[in-house]
C-alpha cells in the first residue's frame, strides 16, 4: 500500500486520474482510457482537454478515432483543438497527455511583461516613469500622462479615485505602509 501511495503523489497533476505503472491510465469511477475516454490535464500553467475524437470526420477537427487535445489559446475563453495523432503519433488517450506535458515542457511560456508592469518601469517614489508610461500606451492604447501635483481637474479626480480605492481595496497593513505603491503614488500627486 506505502508503494501506491508513493506513486499517488509522485504522478502528474491529472484531475481524477490515476497513472498504473506500464498500464493504461484508471478514472477514480474505475473506467480505463486505454480505448478512449476525456482526462482534464494542467501542462504548462494551462488547463487542456484530452480526448479520443468519436464523431464522425467532418464534424470539427480530426479524424474518428484520433486523439485531440484542446488546448487553451492568449483569448480568454477560446481554444485551440489539436490533432495529437498527426502532430506527434499519440494512438492513446495516454499518449496524447505524455505528448501534452513533453511539448510544454520543451516549450515553456515565457512572456515578457511590458515596463510598466515590473521595476524599471516604476518610480521608487510612487506611480510610473516616463519609460513606464510609454510602454502602458503603447500596449493598451492608453493615453496616460505624468503626475500634476499643482492641481487642476486631474488631480482632483485621481485623488478622489485612489482614495476610495485606498479604502476599499487595501488591508489596514497596506493602508498603513508609508512604502505602499498606492500611499507612494498618493503622496506623488500630493494628495
Amino acid at each position: 500500500m506505502a508503494t501506491v501511495k508513493k506513486l499517488l503523489k509522485t504522478a502528474p497533476r491529472m484531475r481524477g486520474v490515476t497513472p498504473v505503472p506500464m498500464g493504461p491510465l484508471v478514472k477514480k469511477n474505475g473506467s480505463t482510457l486505454k480505448t478512449g475516454g476525456k482526462i482534464k490535464l494542467s501542462a504548462g500553467g494551462e488547463k487542456h482537454v484530452i480526448y479520443k475524437k468519436t464523431s464522425p470526420t467532418g464534424v470539427g477537427k480530426g479524424k474518428k478515432g484520433h486523439i485531440m487535445v484542446n488546448h487553451p489559446t492568449t483569448d480568454k475563453g477560446q481554444w485551440d483543438t489539436i490533432d495529437l495523432t498527426e502532430k506527434s503519433g499519440a494512438k492513446t488517450v495516454k499518449e496524447g497527455a505524455a505528448s501534452t506535458k513533453k511539448w510544454h515542457k520543451d516549450h515553456p511560456y515565457k512572456a515578457k511583461n511590458g515596463a510598466w508592469q515590473r521595476k524599471e518601469g516604476k518610480n521608487p517614489s510612487g506611480g510610473l516613469n516616463q519609460k513606464g508610461r510609454d510602454s502602458y500606451n503603447r500596449e493598451t492604447g492608453g493615453h496616460l500622462k505624468a503626475p500634476q501635483p499643482e492641481g487642476g481637474p486631474r488631480k482632483r479626480s485621481f485623488c478622489a479615485r485612489m482614495k476610495g480605492m485606498k479604502r476599499a481595496n487595501t488591508s489596514a497593513k497596506t493602508a498603513n505602509d508609508p512604502n505602499s505603491r498606492i500611499n507612494k503614488s498618493l503622496r506623488k500627486w500630493k494628495c
